[in-house]
């Protein structure tokens, strides 16, 4: 998507957006590009009454399989795209905790390209 905004209510269920955000293009040799792709995986859910800390650690873990899921894997829709890095910021956002009570966690992943 490329625009993802939830009401509270949307986030009761878990949501999971994977977000383009940006695209660096450099020099790679005389007569190509590098092109770095930048996907944003955002996790958000709308907490419980009770027991969050222990949702906050199952959500965090889930983020955590994510991260293995995609480390040094290429994408099946994009063979020639080589994962790079990934960057995971924030970890979890303070600010939603405490303005809205939504675990929110972003996972940045880099692809490279060379054409």
């Amino acid at each position: 998507m490329f625009q993802p905004a939830f009401s509270l209510e949307d986030l009761k269920d878990l949501r999971v957006s994977v977000v383009p955000r940006t695209v660096g293009i450099s020099a790679a040799s005389r007569d190509s590009s590098a092109f770095e792709c930048v996907v944003d995986v955002g996790v958000q859910k709308k907490l419980p009454a009770e027991n969050e800390q222990s949702e906050i650690d199952g959500l965090l873990d889930l983020v955590e399989e994510l991260t293995d899921h995609l480390r040094l894997k290429r994408l099946p829709d994009a063979p020639d795209a080589a994962w790079v890095s990934i960057a995971h910021e924030p970890v979890v956002s303070g600010d939603s905790l405490e303005q809205h009570r939504v675990f929110t966690s972003v996972l940045s992943t880099t692809y490279r390209v060379r054409r």
